[in-house]
């Protein structure tokens, strides 16, 4: 089991989406959340350095099974890009899944995603 965490931005989320259920993947997690992936320029105020703001981003999160980890990573790719890519279009994370549990019938890993 695999844990995909995509971080795009905000105007693409519904492209995303869109394009995820064209492929029948339907369960996703979305939330707001602010970063900064780039170098982080640093500025002067009142003689103090400080890092510039953080921009919002859309945090998107779906626990798969293996096979699904390909199909997932290249619609989010093709989705979410920007034309021929732009700095900030997001990054993608694939992590293990050690475990996973529902809470409504108590089913334990893939059977449980």
């Amino acid at each position: 089991m695999k844990l995909i965490t995509a971080i795009i931005q905000p105007d693409k989320l519904d492209e995303v989406r869109e394009a995820l259920i064209k492929k029948d993947i339907k369960r996703i997690t979305a939330s707001r959340v602010t970063g900064r992936g780039q170098h982080v320029e640093e500025d002067l105020y009142r003689g103090q350095e400080v890092a510039l703001d953080l921009i919002p981003k859309v945090r998107v999160d779906i626990a798969c099974n293996e096979k699904f980890v390909k199909v997932i990573c290249d619609t989010i790719i093709k989705s979410a890009r920007h034309n021929n890519g732009k700095l900030g279009d997001g990054k993608i994370f694939v992590t293990n899944l050690e475990e996973c549990i529902r809470i409504r019938t108590g089913e334990k890993g893939a059977d449980a995603i």
